[in-house]
């Protein structure tokens, strides 16, 4: 029979930084962002936001954030004391406060999360070479042959979680099951720090009572799509017939209602994952809104520096650019076209990044700039432009000149002159490794 775990880490973020912080020996103010905690006497979770110097993060009211001044302020990850006051994953800091005035908010930390990673996945390696890495905090284990996982699932898995919790210092949730939907469903039951099955003998009892929007790859608009046509659990989606579904939701209706029958994951989810990085982009949060063409250029000029190391990093070249938007009324509007020679080029890509956006502006403010590219691949060669080839010869040397002086001697060693003054980031997003693998992954 075959057998499949899923490993699934609970609230990774928040249990990796806990961990981070108590082998630094608790939480301090360094380690915050803005205002650590807030004293509240009437409110229980600020007695234990006023001890959170020696404190594991993960008993307390906490959550991870981004930085509120660069109005990337949202909660990425909660404890469980968060979560009783109504704390929910993505909501602004400031909302968050205002349900627990003692909440302790700790900055994300990428380093620390894919050292964390990392480790999860030599430890998952020491029982099998079969590991499917599905993000920075979830695997899958073929463990199928294996004598001592197959005589008894639920101790070995146990004994697995046990272990990552001893020697790791976070706990993890495992699923099993005879495919990868299955086990990745069979984590999800009940959390944090257990086993569960899901056979397909369980689906009716474990599975088909639970919403609709609880079944892999069914988001919110699906999900919204489904509850129109009167489905709200996966026992009716799974009843449902076939057909009537892919006239409303396509291939993707038909791709849903096998996995609510328990149906194998189809290939292209693996091989999604484990292919190159078919485009590179970048986008960033401004702390103050755009009213300016200026500026905004300056911005997609930062972020261009940043996609066009990224592939040259990568030795990859793009065909396709484009710039995406958002207003401050959360208006999105995006624009690409096609180049006429693949390029890597920073100068290249910023001129039609830069083109685009003009066509594209309207004038409102905005408080969101991207950048984003496509049908990247790696190659040595480019097909000659007549007009282009010399201007771009040069323009690789220079900017392969550029790339060695900042791998040398960091990305700040070299910007342009138009960031010399003032304050805006002159890579925009940076090229931190660590940060851009957790990136990666996310993408992926």
């Amino acid at each position: 029979m075959k057998l499949i775990f899923h490993i699934d880490v609970n609230s990774a973020f928040l249990s990796w930084t806990a961990c981070g912080l108590l082998e630094e020996g608790g939480v301090d103010d360094s380690a915050s962002c803005a205002d650590l905690t807030q004293k509240n006497t009437s409110d229980p979770a600020s007695d234990a936001a006023v001890n959170a110097p020696a404190t594991d993060i993960r008993e307390i009211a906490s959550v991870i954030g981004g930085s509120e001044k660069s109005r990337h302020g949202i909660v990425l990850a909660k404890s469980t004391l968060a979560k009783q006051y109504g704390i929910v994953t993505g909501e602004p800091l400031f909302q968050a406060r205002r349900k627990c005035p003692g909440l302790v908010v700790v900055p994300p930390n990428y380093q620390l999360y894919v050292r964390k990673s990392d480790q999860l996945i030599r430890m998952l390696h020491e029982y099998t070479p079969l590991i499917q890495q599905y993000s920075i905090d979830e695997a899958w284990m073929d463990m199928t042959g294996i004598q001592e996982a197959q005589a008894d699932p639920m101790g070995f898995a146990t004994r697995l979680k046990d272990r990552i919790h001893r020697e790791l210092g976070f706990t993890v949730n495992i699923g099993i099951s005879i495919n990868h939907l299955l086990a990745k469903m069979g984590s999800e039951l009940q959390k944090p720090d257990r086993v569960h099955t899901l056979f397909p003998e369980e689906i009716p009892q474990k599975m088909w009572p639970l919403p609709v929007d609880e079944l892999f790859f069914v988001g919110k608009t699906t999900a919204a799509h489904l509850h129109k046509l009167g489905i709200h659990t996966i026992g009716e989606l799974a009843r449902t017939d076939p057909g009537l579904l892919e006239m409303h939701l396509k291939k993707h209706g038909r791709a849903i209602w096998k996995y609510a029958n328990g149906g194998e994951l189809d290939a292209a989810v693996f091989e999604r994952r484990s292919s190159k990085n078919k485009g590179y982009g970048n986008e960033t949060t401004l702390p103050d809104d755009v009213t300016d063409m200026e500026t905004a250029c300056q911005v997609i000029l930062s972020l261009c520096e940043t996609v066009g190391a990224r592939l040259r990093q990568d030795n990859m070249k793009i065909s396709v650019v484009g710039v995406h938007v958002k207003d401050n009324s959360f208006t999105e509007r995006s624009r690409q076209t096609s180049l006429r020679t693949p390029t890597n080029s920073t100068n290249l890509i910023y001129e039609e990044s830069r083109r685009l956006f003009r066509e594209l502006w309207d004038g409102r403010p905005l408080r969101l700039i991207g950048v984003f590219t496509s049908k990247a691949e790696q190659s040595e060669y480019e097909q000659l432009d007549l007009f282009q080839t010399a201007r771009n010869e040069k323009q690789e040397k220079l900017d392969k000149a550029i790339d060695q002086i900042r791998k040398k001697y960091g990305e700040d060693s070299v910007r342009r002159a138009r960031f010399l003054d003032g304050e805006m980031n002159h890579m925009a997003g940076g090229l931190n490794k660590e940060k851009s693998r957790y990136r990666q992954r996310r993408e992926e």
